[in-house]
């Protein structure tokens, strides 16, 4: 490691040994909290809060120097969750390729020295959308939508997964439960798992056009409504891929829905065909992974996957 001694793995596992703990600033090591600062300028953090939400067990601080610039800090070690780590690298490709004309925050420098993976960002004065959704709230992250494939349309990052390739695994779902039907599946889904499986795997055709640089991850607590203007700006981008606009279109329709909100403005330029196949490989995803185990040092996510896939069976039961 640059700057200093190594930090060994035992410290970094201790850090997450309490449950739905993240990291923060001072966990980091010394070296590794001045390659920042160096990024950010200003002289030496003088701030940092920590942000709730997300699954990450990494850092995600808002920090202020001493000379009041501001910043937000990402950082992970693979110590702590390897798949974190490999995310924040595919995160740091995708924002360094993203055009200013975008509407998402700045990225200010990042640097990955095989221990450490850091982003430092713009740290957007702003708040996650309410929910359930206001409608000025859902007009705006409409807008943001828009505006964005305009931005990435074609994709800057040219060698990414398409969508059909991004979603494929978590949309072979449906094989999966058929292959081992829990015990509390729900009887309207068991008596119909080919008719699912087909239709998820369908709805990997139509994700497997377009050219657009895709976020893949589109809900409110991945947006920030800016407090000056009402903007929304779109945060964190570990699941970039290439494919159709609409895919982010319709994550947000199925946001809102979840939320307990009207969908159709987010849909009503999708085929409706398409929104229910892909809505059948959503809820496969959902109803599968939310009975794994939880990965390590995040042991929320399983609840909230369970808590999607509750949501989103009754919407797919009515459109089939």
């Amino acid at each position: 490691m640059p700057f200093g001694t190594r930090t060994s793995t035992a410290t970094i596992v201790g850090m997450t040994d309490t449950p739905h703990t993240r990291i923060g600033w001072l966990d980091l090591p010394a070296a590794v909290r001045f390659r920042i600062e160096t990024i950010v300028g200003g002289g030496r953090v003088e701030t940092a809060v920590s942000q709730r939400g997300g699954f990450s067990p990494g850092t995600a601080d808002r920090v202020t120097t001493e000379t009041g610039r501001r910043a937000f800090v990402k950082a992970v070690h693979p110590a702590i969750n390897s798949r974190s780590a490999e995310l924040a690298r595919m995160e740091t490709r995708v924002s360094t390729a993203l055009p200013r004309t975008a509407p998402v925050p700045q990225l200010l420098g990042a640097f990955d020295d095989d221990d450490w993976v850091v982003l430092v960002l713009e740290d957007v004065d702003g708040a996650q959308p309410r929910t359930p959704w206001v409608e000025v709230e859902f007009d705006a992250a409409l807008a943001a939508l828009t505006e964005l494939a305009a931005a990435v349309t074609p994709s800057p990052v040219g060698d990414l997964p398409t969508t059909a390739e991004r979603f494929a695994e978590d949309f072979a779902s449906w094989d999966r439960i058929a292959a081992d039907p829990p015990a509390d599946l729900d009887p309207w889904l068991a008596g119909r798992l080919p008719e699912l499986a087909t239709a998820a795997k369908r709805s990997l055709d139509a994700l497997s056009s377009g050219n657009t640089l895709v976020h893949c991850d589109i809900r409110a607590d991945n947006m920030l409504v800016r407090h000056d203007d009402g903007r929304v700006v779109i945060v964190d981008w570990p699941w970039g891929a290439n494919g159709p606009e609409w895919v982010d279109r319709l994550l947000l329709g199925v946001n809102v829905y979840v939320h307990g909100g009207d969908p159709a403005r987010a849909l009503d330029t999708v085929d409706p065909a398409v929104v229910t196949d892909f809505l059948a490989g959503l809820v496969g995803y959902f109803e599968h992974i939310c009975r794994l185990p939880p990965p390590p040092a995040i042991p929320t996510v399983r609840a909230f996957q369970r808590r999607q896939a509750d949501a989103l069976r009754p919407w797919l039961r009515e459109r089939l």
